[in-house]
């Protein structure tokens, strides 16, 4: 039976970078569960790679056809930005394990949804002040850098992310990202324990 990794944590913890890594794993044969926005395309990003840009039409027929697993809308300082899980038939957990990038929310909504069997949180967590520093290395690097976005994110995250919502949530595993390569081989093997559990 396959499983669903998510792995969550605060903006800028490395997250895109764990899960790339994890995917090009050949020894861990994990599938890429692409999730879905509204939010713009930054620079750099591919429709299908790393989310299916929408736009509100196509989100409004998702709903319509009950393929919505999990979706958060946020009121960000350009608009509202949805993201979503989408069940489009492509999801076979009877065959494939998958990761997934996620909030703390999107992880309890697709728990509630698959089984909590099926769905195993990785929570990846970085000092507040690193993660602040890397966000700004980011938004830097883009051509129309959104500072006012990358401001009300991180400090939403001290909410959506708090030791309180952490533990309802169930989760008791996290893993500091302080140097990456120690953070991967110990979610890499975290992963071969969990894939040996039927």
């Amino acid at each position: 039976m396959g499983k669903i990794y998510c792995i969550c944590g605060k903006s800028s913890t490395g997250k895109d970078t764990v899960y790339k890594r994890l995917l090009s794993d050949k020894d861990l044969n994990l599938h890429q569960l692409v999730t879905y926005t509204t939010r713009p395309i930054r620079e750099g990003e591919e429709n299908g790679r790393e989310y299916y840009f929408i736009d509100e039409v196509e989100a409004g027929r998702l709903y319509e056809e009950g393929k919505i697993v999990e979706s958060r809308a946020y009121n960000t300082v350009y608009g509202i930005w949805k993201y979503m899980t989408v069940d489009n038939g492509d999801i076979e957990l009877d065959k494939k394990s998958y990761v997934v990038i996620g909030t703390l929310e999107s992880y309890i909504q697709i728990r509630n949804y698959f089984g909590r069997d099926k769905i195993i949180p990785i929570m990846i967590d970085v000092d507040d002040g690193e993660r602040l520093d890397r966000a700004l290395r980011r938004e830097r690097s883009q051509s129309e850098p959104k500072y006012e976005e990358m401001c009300r994110r991180f400090l939403a995250d001290s909410s959506d992310f708090s030791k309180e919502k952490v533990k309802n949530a169930g989760i008791e595993k996290v893993f500091v990202n302080d140097v990456l390569e120690d953070c991967i081989n110990e979610v890499r093997s975290y992963i071969v324990e969990s894939e040996k559990e039927v």
